[in-house]
């Protein structure tokens, strides 16, 4: 009896001892993607007067942060979140019928704002199609999001910047 309330004991102490080095173990990309994890649940916003909802799951076992936006009157966007080796990847389903995908660089500080350049494109028809070619997220607070989306079509370049809150 007395054997098996020692090895319990030391069996706890080692969980105990373990947790915190598990976490210290994770990467800057991991600790980046857990932090924009905490954007699970609804936002809302009215983005160019357009009222508009984000969704974020969870999802493939905590590997991927879906996003999914869904402006009043208008398509469903999907952006897939992930985290790839020492840098983060958002792919995105853009209402345009194209999906770019882009790519942070090497993350070193994992609550600076995340910010995603092309890396590839599919579904585009031609070069001068309207595309997106960037994203930034900015999470203010646990209750404030600022995306700005670069996009170019035609040759032009433009910035789109969008605040939500939450509302779940």
């Amino acid at each position: 009896m007395k054997r098996t309330l020692l090895f319990g004991s030391v069996a706890m102490i080692a969980l105990i001892v373990a947790s915190p080095s598990q976490t210290a173990d994770k990467t800057k990309s991991d600790q980046a993607f857990d932090r924009l994890t905490s954007l699970k649940g609804e936002w809302k916003g009215e983005p160019d007067g357009v009222k508009t909802t984000l969704i974020y799951t969870l999802t493939a076992d905590g590997s991927v942060l879906m996003e999914q936006c869904r402006p009043e009157g208008g398509p469903e966007m999907i952006t897939m979140f992930t985290v790839d080796g020492d840098h983060l990847i958002a792919t995105h389903y853009c209402a345009a019928k194209n999906q770019p995908q882009m790519v942070t660089s090497a993350i070193t500080d994992a609550q600076k704002p995340l910010v995603f350049s092309l890396a590839r494109i599919t579904g585009l028809k031609s070069p001068g199609d309207w595309h997106n070619t960037g994203l930034t997220l900015t999470l203010e607070d646990t209750q404030h999001l600022t995306q700005v989306w670069t996009y170019e079509s035609k040759s032009k370049k433009g910035t789109n910047t969008f605040h939500f809150t939450r509302t779940r």
